[in-house]
């Protein structure tokens, strides 16, 4: 069916203006720097009394009403634009995707900040692009490119520099926390994969809305099943206000960016420039929580920095 963005149709036989995929680059980044701000808000707000389950809750209650308005905002446009509207299999494809990528990563990774730090955390997570491009070559078809895995590799190089640093830190609870958000890495990379099927045949902007707001659905009924509803009434108003950024600084925003690159932009480069989400994670975790700054997070940064450049330039020659 015709795609539900006004934005230019992505046709193997076509190439791709250069600008149009540049902007998929530029999402991409800013898509990847607010993700990076999730982490350092969920330890914000774990400093009172509140778990992942209740947190996830209040993040979905407060994002969910958004996206709801954009998909009504999206259907009305097609409707005056006499576009058909999704079929059903294409709309639950895409509520299957979003409660991959936005409930299940998602509370593995929310239960995984309980017991580690955000820079951890961060860290951990962004081993998907590695499996993003292992999984791409092993059930999707995708060409395993020399210079990208030489580029992901260079990046985990230094992902593995601060990793190793902060192994050691104490802690009874470390390797729990870390394979929760381990297997959030996992689910997130099979998103990456999933989703860009179904952002072709919506559009960005409706696949994001149905998503998100089938992730939703499943985050409530989660709580509903096992909290009782008055556990809302004990937040307090500073870990609200937290939620809110969670919603729409950490949700909403970049889960629409993230979208708008994979209709421009591979699967393999939008995880690969992801990995800058570690190093603004660092720079956030030491001026806001207070985290030390080694000589090993430079030296790591420095070469994830250097492996997302190399990968970024080796793509958008390819596709010039």
């Amino acid at each position: 069916m015709a795609s539900t963005d006004n934005s230019v149709t992505l046709n193997p036989s076509v190439r791709t203006p250069r600008f149009y995929v540049e902007i998929g680059y530029a999402f991409a980044a800013v898509g990847a720097v607010l993700f990076s701000t999730k982490g350092i808000a969920i330890k914000l707000a774990y400093r009172e009394p509140i778990d992942a389950t209740l947190l996830l809750a209040l993040r979905m209650a407060l994002a969910a009403p958004i996206y709801l308005a954009v998909a009504g905002f999206a259907l009305r446009r097609n409707r005056r634009e006499a576009r058909p509207l999704p079929s059903m299999p294409e709309v639950a494809r895409a509520a299957f995707v979003g409660v991959l990528g936005y409930w299940v990563a998602s509370y593995l990774d929310f239960y995984g900040l309980e017991f580690v730090s955000a820079q951890f955390e961060r860290l951990i997570l962004f081993t998907y692009p590695l499996f993003v491009v292992i999984f791409g070559a092993l059930f999707f078809n995708q060409p395993l490119k020399a210079k990208a895995v030489a580029a992901v590799g260079l990046s985990y190089v230094g992902l593995a520099v601060i990793f190793l640093e902060n192994a050691g830190e104490p802690g009874s609870h470390i390797a729990l926390g870390a394979t929760y958000v381990l297997a959030s890495a996992l689910a997130f990379a099979m998103y990456q994969l999933l989703a860009k099927k179904s952002i072709s045949a919506l559009g960005p902007q409706l696949f994001t809305c149905i998503a998100m707001s089938a992730a939703a659905a499943a985050v409530f009924a989660q709580f509903l099943v096992t909290r009782p509803l008055t556990e809302v009434a004990t937040v307090s108003p500073h870990v609200w206000a937290i939620s809110l950024y969670i919603a729409i600084g950490a949700t909403v925003l970049p889960s629409f960016f993230m979208s708008a690159a994979l209709h421009r932009i591979s699967a393999q480069a939008n995880s690969t420039i992801g990995t800058l989400s570690p190093v603004v994670t660092i720079i956030l975790a030491v001026l806001i929580l207070g985290e030390p700054l080694t000589t090993s997070g430079v030296i790591g940064a420095s070469l994830v920095l250097s492996g997302v450049g190399w990968f970024t330039l080796a793509d958008r020659r390819a596709k010039a």
